[in-house]
């Protein structure tokens, strides 16, 4: 497929609008996005008999040192040359003291802010459904908890189910010990999905414009700007417009990976070494390329969310199964991956999360309202819970804690209402 790349400034978007907005991506740390009194009541006669979630790991570590290493070797160079300006020299000090605290819980491991995270998410759905969590309890329905496997997924796991225990000791009975599905929650890395990490690795249109996006006049601006504020001229205009690009974007990894490292390294604070106006900018090049590999991507394809489809299934499978009896589970808590929880929302045409890039207009903030720390930060949930009366069941789902509608081809039980019969969610979603 040929691609007309046209110019992509995300200036619709710009920072005047998001004064006093920090630009972290997918890395901002989770913060629910309604508060439970704005919540609708649900329909006469009607209790929770179910609930369910897919989760993203909390915050956590960096995966690994290289972009630290990358900062701290051209700062150890410029130091050599006496090249440092004044605040480039409280860079260092601030790099090694984040690099020690990720190495010290390992790298990419659950930080002490993801555990708080999940902690808090599972107080909050506890609080939300009492009279489930108590059936729950005193009828030992079981809580099913399944995970990617990675060692983030099962410590957010963990934390989750401990604080149930913590508020509820009588919960322990029911909760099971965590099964590992990559199939269901780390899909994006399994043999059925080869033409995914083919595209991944190979497709043209995805290397084409992430490219051009790459290759903006602004990219190479910002880059220039952020050097400009640690480095003297001479030693700026020394280093190739490649190695500054580099620069930038490692020194953005750091910055964005910093707050999900609060409690581990509480006075790490890299907001003074890149303006908000760069921070938008740089913020914007990794949303493009989460964009194009985990969501909506290009008009016409499916490569990136369709595999999503198992996880969509299971959710179905599992509502319908208690609507029929014949599961008694109560509760169904799953923690996975951006990889996951990104392309999930696409398929559940979640706000913000679906719009694809049309042909000769590659992604940006001004044509698109596709944001990383709106789609999946840390510890990002989708939550169906199941309603019931004598005869009929309901599904209410919450986005990172917000009631949101499904897509508008379901009809919900009643105009502006959250609350939808299962029936008619299985006819507008094809579930037979």
């Amino acid at each position: 497929m040929a691609i007309a790349l046209v110019t992509v400034v995300p200036s619709g978007d710009t920072a005047a609008a998001h004064a006093g907005r920090d630009f972290y991506g997918t890395r901002t740390p989770y913060e629910p996005r309604e508060s439970p009194d704005h919540y609708q009541r649900a329909p006469k006669g009607f209790v929770p008999v179910f609930t369910q979630n897919v989760a993203r790991h909390g915050s956590r570590a960096m995966t690994d040192s290289s972009d630290g290493d990358a900062v701290l070797a051209v700062l150890r160079r410029a130091q050599a040359h006496n090249a440092l300006t004044g605040r480039g020299a409280k860079l260092g000090p601030q790099v090694q003291t984040l690099l020690s605290a990720a190495s010290a819980i390992g790298y990419g491991n659950l930080a002490g802010r993801g555990a708080q995270e999940h902690r808090q998410t599972a107080l909050r759905m506890e609080q939300r459904l009492p009279s489930l969590f108590h059936t729950i309890a005193t009828q030992h329905e079981p809580i099913v908890v399944e995970t990617s496997g990675s060692p983030r997924a099962v410590a957010s796991a963990r934390a989750f189910a401990g604080a149930l225990i913590a508020d509820d000791p009588a919960l322990a009975d029911a909760l099971k010990a965590p099964v590992t599905d990559k199939d269901l929650l780390y899909f994006h890395k399994q043999p059925q999905n080869a033409d995914y990490q083919a595209y991944l690795a190979g497709d043209p249109d995805l290397a084409a414009v992430l490219a051009a996006i790459d290759d903006e006049p602004r990219t190479a601006r910002t880059a220039r700007h952020v050097l400009s504020r640690l480095f003297d001229d001479a030693f700026t205009a020394s280093m190739p417009a490649g190695e500054q690009v580099s620069f930038a974007r490692s020194l953005y990894q750091l910055y964005s990976a910093a707050p999900d490292l609060k409690v581990e390294a509480p006075r790490v604070d890299l907001t003074p070494f890149l303006s908000s106006h760069d921070a938008q900018w740089l913020a914007y090049l990794d949303d493009a390329e989460e964009f194009y590999r985990k969501g909506p991507a290009f008009s016409g394809r499916t490569i990136t969310y369709k595999m999503a489809n198992v996880l969509l299934d299971d959710l179905f499978a599992q509502t319908e199964a208690k609507a029929a009896g014949t599961s008694h589970n109560g509760a169904v808590l799953r923690f996975t991956h951006a990889e996951e929880i990104e392309p999930l929302a696409v398929l559940l045409n979640l706000p913000g999360s679906t719009e694809p890039a049309r042909p000769g207009r590659p992604y940006s903030y001004r044509n698109n309202p596709w944001r990383g720390d709106r789609v999946a930060p840390m510890a990002a949930n989708i939550q169906w819970d199941l309603y019931a009366n004598a005869t009929t069941y309901l599904v209410r789902m919450l986005y990172n804690e917000k009631e949101t509608a499904f897509k508008p081809s379901c009809k919900p039980m009643a105009k502006g209402s959250y609350f939808y019969n299962l029936t008619e969610l299985k006819r507008c979603f094809n579930r037979g």
